[in-house]
């Protein structure tokens, strides 16, 4: 069942002052503490996936079953991804730095993507979620996800962004190429840091000795096959997993402003479904709370939606969350409904609800 929040969200310093006292109760109730025992075990049975992985790939020689062993590669690289995610919260280690180290090493040698690239990126995100101009994450690309910037295209484009809806899935299957491609164009600058060289080498190296050994191992057709189904799986499992947070939330227009605690629980819908979609989406499905606590840890997300939907309740404010299925056609409808202005000169006022 999808809860729907489109009336106006209370703001203002009464607000903001609930908010202090919600996280006042978070701290003493020690939600924020590190949980270097969850994280210790899901890297430990992460490495021991990849080894199996590779047990498979070396035992199963030369059979088109490698295609499920590539299939696995996806999966574990995205649970991979989540773990440096979380890392770059400050989720995981003790101290900023240690976190630092990990996420890099996850983001940069497991996964292949620039971790300089990824914090810069989301950084903005968590600052102004949903924000026109302010979060890269609703910025014009392949899709639109505002109406009037949908509005401005033209010939084939406006013809693939009126159906962009019908085409998500299947973009999400070249979703990995296109972060490996980003993680390397964001890293190809002259004017890159000693850090954002130290990146690109790596990456270099890890995309060359990931390649090599594939091939290696597996005939040339195979093994480009093995990459192919590997990269497909990595980008849907990953866009799937992160699409449902925000698409299809209220857009916040440049001029409007919002207090942090209004403009974090407007913006995001979580996911419900319990533990396994917990672990499926590596804390993801926690969004609401993730946003107004980005450092607490996955263990503790599902006690702090408990205190933050009656905290919601008792202020009389919208808390949004849906079920996975029902969160992915609430993101395929409103992209059918943004993909209609393309080619049209209307203009949509999508945020007068907030004014």
């Amino acid at each position: 069942m999808t809860v729907t929040t489109q009336e106006p969200v209370k703001t203002g310093r009464a607000l903001t002052h609930t908010y202090t006292a919600l996280a006042r109760n978070v701290r003493t109730l020690g939600l924020l503490d590190r949980a270097r025992w969850f994280y210790g075990l899901l890297f430990g049975g992460l490495m021991l996936a990849i080894g199996g992985v590779v047990t498979g790939v070396v035992l199963l020689e030369e059979s088109w079953l490698q295609l499920l062993m590539a299939g696995a590669a996806g999966v574990v690289l995205t649970q991979l991804a989540f773990l440096g995610h979380e890392a770059s919260h400050r989720q995981v280690m003790a101290s900023g730095p240690a976190n630092d180290r990990a996420g890099w090493v996850l983001a940069v040698v497991f996964v292949g993507i620039s971790y300089s690239w990824w914090m810069t990126k989301h950084t903005r995100h968590h600052g102004n979620p949903n924000k026109r101009g302010k979060d890269p994450d609703i910025a014009t690309g392949i899709l639109s996800f505002v109406e009037d910037d949908a509005a401005g295209r033209r010939g084939v484009v406006a013809w693939f962004t009126r159906r962009q809806g019908l085409f998500f899935f299947p973009l999400l299957l070249l979703e990995g190429l296109h972060l490996h491609v980003q993680s390397v164009r964001s890293l190809w600058d002259r004017r890159a840091t000693t850090v954002q060289r130290l990146e690109l080498a790596v990456l270099a190296i890890r995309f060359t000795a990931y390649v090599a050994a594939v091939l290696w191992l597996l005939p040339l057709g195979m093994g480009f096959a093995f990459l192919g189904v590997q990269l497909a799986v990595f980008g849907l499992y990953m866009g799937a997993s992160f699409a449902p947070n925000h698409i299809g939330m209220p857009i916040i227009a440049r001029e409007v402003k919002l207090d942090f605690f209004a403009k974090q629980l407007r913006t995001s819908r979580n996911v419900t479904g319990g533990w396994w979609v917990t672990a499926l989406m590596g804390g993801l499905n926690y969004q609401i709370e993730h946003h107004l606590f980005p450092s607490m840890p996955r263990p503790h997300l599902a006690a702090a939606r408990r205190l933050v939907r009656e905290h919601c309740r008792t202020l009389d404010v919208p808390y949004t969350q849906a079920n996975l299925i029902a969160a992915w056609g609430v993101v395929i409808q409103h992209l059918n409904h943004v993909g209609l202005a393309a080619g049209s000169s209307f203009r949509c006022p999508v945020n007068a609800q907030l004014r």
